[in-house]
């Protein structure tokens, strides 16, 4: 049978057939000769009435396919309650579809031009009263869609009950449902471009539900914030200028109860005891790979499906705000992973959400990425932008995050990234930078700066892109700091050698510094280091139990005195013997093994060192901050610097990378005077052999090796000493 082509019988065909792009049009209260049409969608229900003038109640009789309508005498009607039987139950309140739309002209031109900053308030799902009424007003944007439904506990998931009206070119389904409570489920039952139907999470949903399960959940965050103090410092913070020692931690795996069926600790726990824990540890950071929700524990939260809403494995919304509350109670800051490279192909999620290449690029030589056989935001479209802006700045505002560390940075510059020739397309330069990816970077960083001055925008990218963590004014990206990838390979690398072979690598311990001042680097020992068959920091290292142990503490004696700010993954402070994995705890038994606990003691010592020497942190990134003292002893494995800082006393590390004790090693020192021992990784109390130099050395004035003054001193085996200057 044809559908017919005018009036209210083609209305009630395409509402039928689930393809009306403005139910309100039809549905409602309208004017009809002198009174009102109520006209009801509700297919299923048994019988339908309205309750009007404070009352009075209209009994709706059923025209076609789920369409019930009436005719009221006399004025307009414009507030009334229905009453519909459906499914055995009774429902009773607001017509739907007597409301005015709840996103405004102005939101939908900003959301237009890619220019929204709060997104989040408007689109997604919204507990909120209108003209009286308490209920959730939804808005989803899906501009190739035919038609869009809302469906959920409230209606039994049938996507003909709810239909929501498109606003426009705006491309923004919106529906305002009376009745539904906080905690509700939901999604969106979208009909493509394509006429099929699919059944989507919402992409501003700030709720999710719990693996396997795929909904969106309505949530009212009813937090009280209590870190205003914090708050109020935190646009004074010069993270350049400031000690910075980040402990990159993977929540669901830092520490089980196996006394409860080997559960994860809840959001709520972890600010307790991982802000206790990370407090005594010296560190002044925590970094979270993604807390965003995603349905596949073994993505470790790479592969995101909402940019909205925290994973609810662990807890609530407001469970994970209680967490970082606690942390910056305990005066840590709190660094989220972010992921705006790719997204997963989940059919709930992002994918063609609405029938159409939508977040991505049609075309897969663009919009598939071959590592992770997952799909590339399209940067060039405004509001996909702006969904990824408005995400960042949502977990710095409503969750208080510190800092945003930008996951694959290099896959987003390069057209060509992991691409064979004809698998990629130029830009329209014919070059292989994507220009789009780089504007967007540029606009994130710009808007995050400007809207929450304070906080840290890190990138971990891994080519030799120039100016990432340089201002966007100077042709930067704009970035606070990057990932020193080039530091990790070589180092990691030169450790690995047997100390008989080091000598022929030395180059690969010194190189960094080279360019160790063309950037704002981090220097990160990261969880991508110990998984997918790399083993554990301990056991990359060389030689016998002890000799392993010696070299980790050697590294750390490294990796905290050269310039850039330290990361450091979970269980590498205590000397994790196995490669980690993210379905168990870290290994905490190891502790009662002493030199594991030496290793950790070490770390904890190390840190507070750090953040008490201004030598180790305040010129980082300046050429003035650092200088020399020995680069080229290769036969002896032994190489030492000294670090300085803005005014006041030096420090100056000495490392001895080989397996063999050197007395009456001649130190060329940039000063003279006493060099108190403030670290020495042999110590005992650290698992060593407790070789050092008797709580310090003092410099004669003898020239070596370019300085003024030197002294002899005691290199332990496989160790690291930092001699402080008085004064």
């Amino acid at each position: 049978m044809t559908p017919p082509t005018t009036g209210i019988e083609q209305d009630i065909a395409l509402l039928a057939a689930r393809d009306h792009h403005e139910p309100h049009r039809v549905l409602g209260a309208h004017p009809d000769d002198g009174g009102t049409a109520l006209r009801v969608w509700w297919p299923g229900a048994t019988a339908v009435r309205a309750i009007v003038d404070g009352g009075t109640v209209v009994e709706l009789p059923h025209r076609a396919n789920g369409l019930w309508e009436a005719r009221v005498e006399g004025e307009l009607v414009s507030a009334y309650e229905i009453e519909v039987e459906h499914g055995g139950r009774t429902v009773r309140g607001r017509d739907p579809y007597s409301f005015l739309p709840t996103v405004g002209e102005l939101d939908r031109h900003l959301m237009g031009e890619g220019r929204h900053q709060r997104l989040w308030e408007r689109l997604g799902a919204h507990p909120r009263e209108v003209d009286g009424a308490p209920g959730v007003a939804f808005s989803v944007w899906a501009p190739s869609a035919r038609s869009v439904s809302v469906v959920g506990d409230w209606n039994d998931w049938d996507g003909r009950i709810h239909p929501m009206r498109s606003l426009g070119s705006s491309g923004v389904w919106e529906l305002f449902v009376p009745g539904i409570a906080d905690g509700a489920h939901y999604k969106y039952e979208i009909r493509g471009a394509d006429g099929s139907l699919r059944l989507k999470a919402d992409p501003l949903a700030n709720a999710a539900e719990t693996p396997p399960k795929t909904a969106s959940v309505v949530f009212e965050s009813l937090h009280r914030w209590r870190d205003d103090d914090w708050m109020a410092r935190r646009p004074g913070r010069r993270p350049h200028a400031e000690p910075v020692s980040i402990y990159e931690v993977h929540l669901p795996s830092w520490r089980r109860v196996p006394e409860e069926g080997d559960r994860s600790l809840t959001y709520r726990e972890l600010g307790e005891q991982l802000g206790d824990y990370a407090v005594d540890m010296g560190f002044t950071h925590v970094e979270l790979l993604p807390v965003m929700a995603h349905p596949f524990a073994g993505s470790w939260g790479y592969q995101v499906t909402s940019y909205f809403a925290p994973t609810p494995t662990l807890g609530s919304p407001d469970d994970l705000r209680e967490m970082v509350d606690r942390l910056h109670e305990r005066g840590l800051g709190v660094i989220l992973d972010w992921v705006p490279a790719h997204f997963p192909r989940d059919e709930f999620a992002l994918a063609r959400f609405d029938g159409t290449a939508l977040y991505e690029h049609e075309d897969p030589r663009r919009g598939a990425h071959p590592d992770w056989g997952t799909l590339v935001f399209n940067y060039g479209r405004n509001e996909v932008r702006n969904f990824l802006v408005a995400s960042a700045l949502y977990w710095l505002r409503e969750y208080h995050a510190d800092g945003v560390r930008v996951d694959a940075v290099a896959s987003m510059l390069y057209r060509d990234y992991s691409r064979a020739a004809g698998e990629w397309v130029p830009n329209e330069h014919g070059g292989r930078e994507d220009l789009e990816a780089i504007a967007f970077l540029r606009e994130l960083n710009e808007i995050t700066h400007a809207e929450e001055p304070g906080v840290i925008m890190a990138a971990e990218e891994s080519t030799a892109w120039p100016a990432v963590s340089r201002p966007t004014s100077a042709g930067g990206l704009g970035f606070d700091l990057k990932w020193n990838m080039g530091w990790m390979h070589d180092t990691l690398r030169y450790f690995e050698l047997d100390p008989i072979h080091r000598r022929y690598h030395h180059d690969e311990l010194t190189f960094s510094l080279v360019y160790a001042f063309t950037e704002q680097f981090v220097l990160p020992l990261s969880h991508d280091e110990v998984v997918h068959g790399k083993g554990s920091l301990l056991g990359k290292m060389p030689g016998d139990d002890w000799q392993k142990h010696a070299n980790l503490r050697a590294l750390y004696a490294y990796m905290w005195s050269h310039p850039g700010k330290k990361l450091l993954f979970m269980g590498c402070e205590i000397g994790q013997e196995q490669e980690w994995s993210h379905e168990r705890s870290l290994d905490w038994h190891l502790l009662e093994r002493p030199r594991h606990a030496g290793v950790q003691r070490l770390v904890r010592d190390i840190n507070r060192t750090y953040r008490a020497t201004p030598a180790l942190w305040e010129l980082d990134a300046e050429g003035a901050g650092f200088r020399w003292l020995v680069v080229d002893d290769r036969d002896a494995n032994v190489v030492a610097y000294a670090r300085f800082p803005a005014s006041g006393a030096p420090l100056v590390a000495v490392l001895n990378l080989s397996p063999v004790p050197r007395s009456g090693y001649r130190l060329p020192l940039p000063r003279g005077g006493f060099w108190r021992e403030a670290l020495n990784t042999d110590a005992e109390e650290y698992g060593g052999a407790g070789i050092g130099n008797l709580g310090g050395v003092t410099a004669q004035e003898t020239p070596w090796g370019g300085e003024s003054w030197s002294a002899e001193v005691t290199l332990p085996p496989l160790a690291g000493l930092w001699l402080t200057a008085d004064g």
